[in-house]
């Protein structure tokens, strides 16, 4: 006798247990991959290849020779630098102190022309400093501001000087806090600001979901609040970042953390699952890459520089910058960005309430019709006593007519689909 062979179809069952198991990883997996994706595409477009782009730069002086070489590194740059001339010293260090250029080059005195003056008698303004003795180039920057603009800058007069056959001096007319020697001590507050404060998001709008919008909205202003002080503890009395300005720190943080918080709950009642990728590319994706923690604008290409220019992680940064070292210079139009950024996540909280209100009507109007159905279908299949009379009908005279039963029917189906 054969024996039976095991190659039969297995049953339905038992084809492959692991099958629904595996399509629920690889389903989720999509997420983290996309992730991957949209990350290696915002770092390295937005840091890989950083080069100047009109970077705004001052030759200070107000003789033909100042002209000569402002145009001469116009025309060479092809478009990298943007340099104008500046009459003296001290406005070119006024013009850096409110970021209107981000470098300066004084340039070399010699001694004839100490003692030179103008038809008025008085000394000429790129000669008025060290009159009488020779004085070696310098170049102004404001490493406050960005220390890789401020090495840009300094990698392009360098060798401006050495044609001169004369050492350059670096002078920084706004330098950052002694533990910040980099200035990016700001970017990466910002990282942790923003990692507490979307992280928070699907904790709220998940684990939160039972409760009203209202409720995840003060939830959400609590932990903005409590986020926003962790954030001023690590950048004073923890690692010194900030040697001053403290409550306008927490202030500008609590204003970025509670605008995350506000669009991220108002986007878990749309995107559900997909939410953590919403907004990691909106917060950062495009916000980190552009918020000018690294690299300004000027050093990176057009997409990201024109994020920067209203993104909230640029408010931030930026804002914290004018605030701390640059006197407040243009600290308005950076806490506009993040006021701006919070009315855009109240707003997104007010749409999702008002959405979730007509989902729960909409929801409690099937429930009543499938309470009625239900109930009508009860009431139909108990039968009613009927009285002797004649000519009356008998018991199969009762009940809903065809008609009736058929509409009955169709409501059961539709509240079942």
């Amino acid at each position: 006798m054969n024996s039976p062979s095991p190659a039969g179809p297995a049953p339905a069952g038992h084809r492959n247990p692991h099958a629904a198991g595996l399509r629920h990883v690889l389903t989720h997996l999509v997420t983290p991959l996309l992730m991957c994706i949209g990350m290696g595409l915002a770092y390295l477009g937005a840091f890989a290849n950083p080069s100047p782009h009109h970077l705004p730069v001052a030759v200070v002086g107000s003789g033909q020779s100042a002209q000569v070489l402002a145009q001469t590194l116009n025309d060479r740059s092809g478009g990298d630098l943007a340099v104008r001339t500046v009459t003296d010293r001290a406005q070119a260090v006024d013009q850096l102190r409110h970021q209107d250029i981000f470098g300066a080059y004084v340039m070399a005195a010699q001694p004839a022309d100490a003692g030179k003056a103008t038809d008025k008698g008085k000394v000429k303004g790129e000669a008025a400093e060290g009159a009488g003795a020779a004085r070696g180039p310098e170049l102004l920057v404001a490493t406050a501001g960005s220390d890789t603009t401020a090495s840009a800058v300094e990698k392009t007069f360098t060798p401006v000087a050495a044609r001169q056959g004369q050492p350059l001096k670096i002078t920084d007319v706004a330098p950052t806090a002694p533990d910040d020697p980099t200035g990016q001590g700001i970017f990466f507050l910002l990282v942790a600001i923003s990692i507490g404060s979307y992280a928070s998001v699907a904790v709220i709008g998940g684990a939160g979901s039972v409760l009203p919008m209202r409720l995840r909205a003060l939830v959400a202003a609590g932990t903005s609040l409590v986020v926003s002080v962790i954030g001023v503890l690590l950048a004073g009395p923890v690692f010194h970042l900030v040697e001053h300005g403290l409550w306008g720190l927490w202030a500008m943080a609590w204003l970025y953390s509670a605008g995350i918080l506000g669009i991220g709950i108002g986007l878990h009642t749309f995107l559900k699952r997909w939410t953590t990728l919403g907004v990691m590319a909106l917060f950062v994706m495009l916000n980190f890459t552009s918020s000018g923690g690294v690299f300004r604008p000027e050093l990176q290409n057009g997409f990201f520089a024109a994020l920067h220019s209203f993104w909230n992680g640029a408010g931030f940064v930026e804002g914290v910058r004018s605030h701390v070292y640059f006197a407040g210079h243009g600290l308005a139009g950076h806490a506009v960005t993040l006021v701006l950024w919070l009315l855009v996540g109240a707003a997104m909280v007010a749409v999702a309430a008002a959405a979730e209100a007509g989902r729960r009507r909409s929801e409690e109007a099937a429930t009543a019709r499938a309470a009625a159905v239900a109930a009508a279908a009860v009431a139909a299949t108990v039968p009613e006593p009927q009285p002797a009379r004649p000519g009356g009908r008998g018991p199969h005279g009762t009940g809903a007519t065809p008609a009736e039963r058929a509409a009955e029917e169709e409501m059961e189906e539709t509240v079942a689909v």
